[in-house]
């Protein structure tokens, strides 16, 4: 089975021909265009230097060009490493130092981020848009011929992907080509339905969910086109769907939970049928309440982590269990383990731990994956006697109060249960006598007036004794990280500097 991602992407231009593929900004973007600026850029990295298995950070919002600049990267043989433009100059100079990399590509908007992060360290740099004393993506690409693909083994580096470093610096992931090959080949397997073609994103294509639809598109079986919009904003993205009639999104939680702000009912989504949520666990309250103001739609949940491709499990279509994050994909073992290490039976809450082909190689500049090739998620789920897998938590953001354990997203659950409450957060507060105490973090509805006693009482019926919050803060907004996960890091400072 194919595994180059160079070829797949011959393979499915081939397949499919040339169609109207993405738009963006206005424009509309035929596949065989991409496509074939595809191969032109790829010559244009040979010329700037880049050899096969060399490093290529892509540092820029959404856009055209990061889906071309990924196929070309690995048409040259060289890998790209993708990081969210919202992390700082002390973050990208960390990247850029730890990957060695070879070229960093960016926007003018960014580009002031990515000088202060190389401060003089000699690595080319390719802008999007006015270049100033820096290469213009357009020069790299005019004049060239297409290049033809170099050939890479299925276990050469393909992407090599920061985490986000919550516990400490970020740590390079280094995904193969057959890493890749078989997420994207699983993820559209999973999700497929005859005739659901029109598909919209804003998700960062920078991140593990973003690349792993980006790949995914390599593998589908009928022409389609896919919206795109530069970064999210809830009423616009709306409004594209709304115009292009969009059948699918490809969403985080947060994204679900901001437009849920917006009068869902009085716009025509009747062409919207799936909803794939993925990245950070989904508040049934959240799904529910979607679900019912727009009938069409069925809202599903997948698991992964950038350690594995992107995909652990998918929601069958047509089967989808809600409340779960679907069944482990094809070839890849799962299992749910105690902290002894020995395995559990269904029903039972412990670490999710996989083995399969989408598990990458390793840490950059590290140990290969050890153990037998099972990789510790760090997260807590649970599996059913069918096999649905339910994610209850990250094992570092529990709360233990008491001796009694606490997982935060229970907590949040009922708090989202409150038709006032649009978003939720909760973390642990050191406590001398508890060890820990239940705080909580919300943001209200428009026009809602709900008080912290009245939410405190709230929660008070829906949980145990020992898991209510003792303290609710209501905020403006609730601190999301770049990629639209709670970030409980920033709150856990407050609650601690307190």
């Amino acid at each position: 089975m194919e595994t180059n991602l160079a070829r797949l992407a011959d393979s499915a231009h081939e397949r499919l021909g040339d169609h109207p593929s993405l738009f963006f900004d206005g424009t509309w973007h035929t596949s065989g265009s991409m496509h074939e600026r595809s191969k032109h850029v790829a010559h244009g990295l040979v010329r700037l230097g880049v050899a096969p298995g060399d490093r290529v950070i892509v540092i820029m919002a959404n856009c055209p060009e990061v889906t071309i600049l990924y196929h070309a990267v690995w048409r040259a043989g060289a890998a790209v490493t993708p990081v969210v433009f919202l992390v700082t100059a002390l973050e990208l100079r960390h990247i850029i130092d730890d990957s060695g990399a070879a070229a960093v590509f960016t926007t003018p908007e960014i580009l002031p981020k990515v000088e202060e992060a190389l401060d003089g360290r000699p690595v080319p740099v390719v802008v999007i848009g006015a270049a100033g004393s820096h290469v213009s993506f357009t020069d790299l690409e005019a004049g060239t011929e297409p290049l033809a693909i170099v050939d890479r083994s299925p276990d050469d580096l393909a992407a090599l992907m920061y985490t986000g470093g919550t516990t400490g610096r970020s740590k390079g992931v280094a995904l193969s080509h057959a890493n890749l090959a078989y997420s994207g080949r699983s993820s559209r397997a999973r999700s497929h339905v005859e005739g659901v073609t029109r598909g919209q994103i804003s998700l960062p294509l920078s991140h593990a969910f973003g690349l792993l639809v980006t790949v995914g598109a390599m593998h589908v079986v009928e022409p389609g086109s896919t919206v795109l919009q530069r970064w999210f904003e809830p009423k616009s993205f709306l409004e594209l769907a709304v115009e292009h009639r969009s059948q699918s999104f490809a969403v985080v939680p947060s994204m679900l939970a901001m437009m849920l702000q917006f009068p869902l009912e009085e716009m025509d989504l009747s062409d919207l049928r799936f909803v794939y949520s993925g990245a950070a666990p989904l508040s049934p309250a959240v799904r529910e309440d979607f679900e019912r103001r727009v009938p069409s739609v069925t809202v599903m949940e997948g698991y992964g982590c950038t350690e594995t491709g992107g995909i652990v499990s998918g929601s069958p279509p047509l089967s989808a269990r809600p409340g779960t994050v679907g069944k482990v994909v094809d070839d890849v073992e799962l299992r749910i383990v105690g902290a002894d290490g020995s395995d559990l039976p269904p029903g039972q809450d412990g670490e999710i731990v996989v083995r399969g082909p989408n598990v990458m190689r390793g840490y950059w500049r590290g140990e290969p994956l050890g153990d037998g090739g099972w990789f510790h998620t760090g997260d807590v789920g649970r599996l059913d006697g069918d096999g649905y897998l339910t994610i209850v938590d990250r094992i570092k953001d529990l709360i233990i109060r008491g001796g009694y354990n606490v997982y935060p997203r229970d907590v949040e659950d009922a708090l989202l249960a409150h038709p006032e409450v649009s978003m939720a957060a909760v973390v642990g507060r050191p406590d001398p006598r508890l060890g820990e105490e239940v705080v909580a973090f919300v943001s209200l509805a428009e026009g809602a007036t709900a008080t912290e006693a009245e939410l405190i009482e709230f929660t008070k019926g829906r949980l145990a004794a020992h898991k209510y919050p003792r303290t609710v803060t209501v905020l403006p907004a609730i601190p999301l990280t770049s990629v639209g996960k709670l970030d409980r890091k920033r709150l856990r400072a407050t609650v601690t500097a307190d």
